[in-house]
């Protein structure tokens, strides 16, 4: 685990290795979510690229009647 340091104007440098192994790129926007002690960055990525990405799910699990819309 590598540790970064915050600027003066509050911004810090992501290593290299995370960035290679996350595929950012220069200008990309990042969600940032803080919650307790934390601070999570998540890749703001277009929904086009989740598609497909729950292929094989189980859909023929029955609900609940009130957790249909």
């Amino acid at each position: 685990m590598e540790s970064v340091k915050v600027s003066p104007k509050y911004q810090v440098v992501l290593p290299k290795q995370a960035r290679q192994l996350l595929g950012l790129k220069v200008g990309q926007k990042m969600v940032v979510i803080a919650y307790n002690d934390r601070i999570v960055l998540v890749p703001d990525r277009p929904i086009q690229e989740a598609r497909g990405s729950l292929e094989g799910i189980n859909t023929t699990i029955e609900r609940d009647e009130d957790d249909r819309v």
